[in-house]
């Protein structure tokens, strides 16, 4: 390959380049310079592509990809491992993982997270399960009959972690996260609170649900989609940027189908005062006669409050969310 065969009548079309560096392929280094005015970047690449290769030296496979590299530069072969449609001749594995794998090098890394609601570290058998049972759908129990039977244990474990007593039985369901479990809470209220407006032939279009504004997006999110006014109270130094139970008092009404409460607030990580506030909703049910039920998010602190003894924002939680009413809905 020369200098002079890439300047043909083509490439003279290029202006206002000083110089140009091609890169280096096949032991070849490529430094062009030009006095011209205008810069067709394209067609000088489809020059260079398009030169015929003499001698074992300057020989590019016909394939446009490395089997041991996924960059292949568009300077040096004819086409690149496609990011946005599937390749013609498809693509090395190796290769994919590589460039997949240098990509996801650029996030950040868990264990370093420390505003992360997910687990960060588990052993490795417990990954090893994981990957072991990737392909089986948890929806289809009588595919997989023993992996929902594990579903189960681990419902009654949960349950055990929150006080259930014996002879109790708690009802409970996986998701595929917290923002799932935050809509199937709430749309229970929702229906709950439906089913006993109509059974009293009251007006049933204009539900509410309170939360405050530290609040994370899928508890707005579930007002959004469910068709339900979020009432979304301010929070402050005085309520410690928790949900502030003064405010809950104030703006409860017959409309509203119930109160979202975090353990472990967006803001701050507080546990907010489910105690306080099922007080408050106590005395408007004595009032009043609407029972209004608390769901608690419990976000980062359904796996911390069980063992903790620093009763934080309240008496031991296992009594806090079984023996007082109004019964809460909670996601671990």
């Amino acid at each position: 390959m020369t200098l002079s065969s890439l300047y043909d009548g083509r490439t003279c079309k290029t202006r206002r380049l000083h110089s140009l560096f091609l890169g280096i392929a096949n032991n070849c280094t490529i430094w062009l310079s030009f006095t011209s005015d205008q810069v067709d970047a394209e067609e000088l690449i489809k020059t260079i592509q398009n030169q015929p290769h003499d001698g074992h030296h300057h020989h590019i496979s016909e394939r446009s990809f490395s089997h041991t590299t996924p960059y292949s530069s568009r300077y040096a072969s004819k086409q690149e491992l496609s990011k946005f449609k599937i390749p013609y001749d498809g693509a090395p594995a190796d290769a994919v993982h590589q460039m997949l794998k240098d990509e996801l090098d650029l996030d950040g890394k868990p264990n370093l997270n420390l505003a992360s609601f997910v687990g960060t570290f588990m052993e490795r058998e417990a990954e090893a399960l994981m990957i072991e049972n990737l392909a089986k759908n948890l929806a289809d129990a009588d595919e997989y009959p023993a992996m929902m039977a594990m579903h189960a244990r681990c419902v009654s474990i949960i349950a055990h972690f929150w006080g259930a007593q014996k002879g109790e039985t708690a009802i409970g369901s996986a998701t595929t996260g917290s923002s799932e479990a935050i809509h199937l809470g709430g749309l229970a209220m929702k229906r709950r609170w439906q089913e006993k407006r109509q059974a009293a032939g009251k007006d049933t279009s204009k539900p509410n649900i309170i939360m405050g504004a530290n609040a994370q997006v899928a508890l707005e999110k579930f007002a959004r989609y469910f068709e339900v006014e979020a009432r979304i109270l301010n929070v402050s130094e005085k309520s410690h940027f928790r949900l502030d139970p003064e405010l809950v008092r104030q703006n409860i009404d017959e409309n509203t189908i119930g109160v979202f409460v975090i353990l472990g607030s967006t803001y701050t990580g507080h546990f907010e005062p489910v105690e306080e506030i099922s007080k408050i909703l106590d005395e408007y049910e004595q009032k009043t006669g609407v029972d209004i039920p608390i769901h608690v998010d419990a976000a980062s602190g359904g796996f911390v409050a069980p063992f903790t003894n620093a009763k934080a924002g309240g008496p031991k939680w296992y009594a806090l969310l079984f023996d007082m009413p109004p019964f809460p809905l909670y996601n671990n």
